[in-house]
């Protein structure tokens, strides 16, 4: 089997030529994630094989009598186990949700790439209920790094990451409630693309904190994630990069920036240098209410608050099928009153009138999308404290953009041989086709060197 490694521009290039069919790639991938799962991987909780190759039959039968939907068309990708699939159940990777009914009709977002003409490959692995930015699973078992076998992939889309990185999709759809998408991009040497949550349906979806979720694309390049957004958003396709001479970029020390890894500083601090040589501004500001975040969320935020109202039933009746380091989480937001709630999102209001106000004279705000690298899996298990305070840092960063409403890129900024170092290219509300367009120049400009 030939190795693929294509973007989805290349793969659409092969099947307009006839270089490849929709059934003979998705024979392939299938056949990858079969093999990965008999050599004990667990990116996919469950594979629609069958099914898979129909629509891939369909999408052949339906381009050779000129009919191609998007640049989507008879392109498999996958689906995170918490979006309904019409027929399937959406178990959110937990043993609690195993029984449920099946869903009754598509998630929007699965519509939307059905409509696109994707092939729909299974349903991925991910960090129980979303709840945590390492990827592990107790139930499903935990994929692995595809780089270093003994790291993490990331979560909580961490079946996704590993499914685009080897080959067994390409592209994945994820949600991003606070670094979920980014994250495991940025492990796994991936791009990922968390979007202005209001661009993206939830509706069909197991949600985590409604304030703070969205849903997006981990896929090899920044095309192919402007590619699966426009068909996701309904909306175009994000246009040219843009010259980056005269681009204003911004970064911040204060909060973000403390804390990192030496190799992630290197890689982040390269990629600067690079943007400067290309003719862009490149400047420091101060961001210092960004070091109020730990204590506005020091009783679980949003994501306690909002998990607790919609698991208090399920957790009553299940809570011994739990990953019992979600259950935990989850349940400080059983701690928190109305008038909490009522402060958290009084705070979230501040922090974002206060971003417009520091983000204004910028094109995009630069930061590492993971402070640190991928971590390794036998201590996160090992031991509670260690999980606990490696989460919180893995997730520190992305988490920012989440709370401000915003949207961020990870692009892969690391030197080859190195563990891979995610770049995020962020922005706030509203502001998807810039950022996109601003990644499209940036990912050119950082594999040029």
């Amino acid at each position: 089997m030939t190795q693929l490694t294509k973007t989805i521009r290349e793969l659409a290039s092969d099947l307009a030529a006839g270089r490849i069919t929709s059934v003979a790639l998705t024979q392939q991938m299938l056949a990858r994630a079969e093999a990965h799962r008999s050599q004990g991987g667990h990116a996919y909780v469950s594979l629609d094989g069958e099914q898979a190759l129909a629509e891939a039959r369909a999408s052949d039968a339906a381009r050779a009598a000129g009919i191609v939907a998007s640049p989507l068309a008879g392109i498999p990708v996958s689906i995170k186990d918490l979006f309904d699939v019409k027929g399937q159940t959406s178990s959110a990777a937990s043993l609690a949700l195993a029984d449920a009914p099946p869903a009754e009709t598509d998630a929007p977002a699965v519509a939307r790439l059905r409509a696109a003409g994707a092939v729909l490959l299974g349903r991925t692995n991910m960090s129980e209920f979303a709840f945590s930015g390492l990827g592990l699973n107790p139930h499903y078992g935990t994929p692995r790094n595809p780089l270093d076998r003994e790291r993490v992939a990331g979560g909580s889309t961490s079946g996704g990451a590993v499914t685009v990185a080897l080959d067994m999709a390409a592209g994945a759809l994820g949600t991003d409630t606070g670094g979920s998408i980014r994250i495991p991009s940025a492990f796994c040497g991936l791009t990922g693309f968390k979007p202005t949550a209001a661009s993206v349906s939830l509706h069909g979806t197991v949600p985590l904190s409604r304030s703070l979720d969205s849903a997006g694309p981990i896929a090899r390049s920044v095309d192919c994630c402007a590619v699966l957004y426009a068909a996701l958003s309904d909306q175009e396709i994000a246009g040219d990069a843009p010259a980056l001479k005269g681009l204003r970029f911004g970064f911040t020390a204060d909060y973000v920036g403390a804390n990192v890894d030496a190799q992630v500083r290197q890689a982040f601090d390269r990629a600067l240098d690079q943007l400067r040589a290309a003719g862009a501004l490149v400047e420091q500001f101060d961001f210092p209410e960004l070091l109020e975040l730990p204590t506005i969320n020091g009783g679980g935020g949003l994501v306690a608050a909002e998990a607790w109202h919609w698991h208090r039933a399920l957790l009553e009746e299940k809570g011994a099928q739990y990953d019992q380091r979600v259950a935990a989480r989850i349940r400080r937001g059983q701690q928190q009153g109305a008038a909490d709630y009522i402060d958290l999102l009084d705070a979230r209001a501040r922090l974002i009138a206060i971003a417009q106000q520091r983000l204004a004279p910028f094109d995009a705000w630069l930061m590492p999308s993971v402070a640190i690298l991928a971590p390794q899996v036998a201590a996160l298990e090992a031991d509670d404290a260690t999980f606990f305070a490696t989460n919180g840092l893995v997730l520190r960063n992305a988490s920012v953009i989440n709370f401000l409403d915003g949207c961020a890129l990870s692009l892969p900024c690391h030197a080859d041989g190195e563990l891979p170092v995610g770049l995020g290219i962020c922005a706030l509300a509203g502001e998807d086709a810039r950022v996109l367009r601003i990644g499209r120049a940036v990912e050119a400009l950082l594999g040029a060197q």
